[in-house]
């Protein structure tokens, strides 16, 4: 099985989003990402989590980061078409302008 790193990205930051939402939007939330965890079942490897602010670093200097990366969840099956379909549906694109990323992590040459 080959493992995929799955990006939630979103112009609103998991903070703001997770501050602005009543009990009942948070509850709906997660009963959703459950739903699809149900359904994504042994393509899990790591549900993974919301992401906070983070830094940018480049050799000899930070700054604060400008990514939109909200979050993330590591997925495994036989080829990237498999988790896309899987992530099809997912609750994190009902976000206006929300999108998904799906990378394959590849094999480390000589490990």
């Amino acid at each position: 099985m080959k493992r995929f790193l799955v990006l939630y990205q979103s112009a609103t930051s998991a903070e703001d989003q997770m501050a602005r939402a009543t009990p009942e939007e948070a509850k709906a939330g997660m009963d959703a990402w459950m739903a699809w965890a149900g359904k994504a079942d042994s393509a899990i490897v790591e549900l993974g989590a919301p992401l906070g602010a983070g830094r940018h670093v480049e050799s000899g200097a930070t700054s604060n980061g400008q990514t939109q990366v909200r979050g993330y969840s590591i997925l495994q099956g036989a080829s990237i078409d498999e988790i896309v379909r899987v992530v099809d549906g997912h609750p994190h694109l009902m976000m206006p302008g929300a999108s998904i990323e799906v990378l394959e992590a590849l094999a480390m040459p000589g490990m």
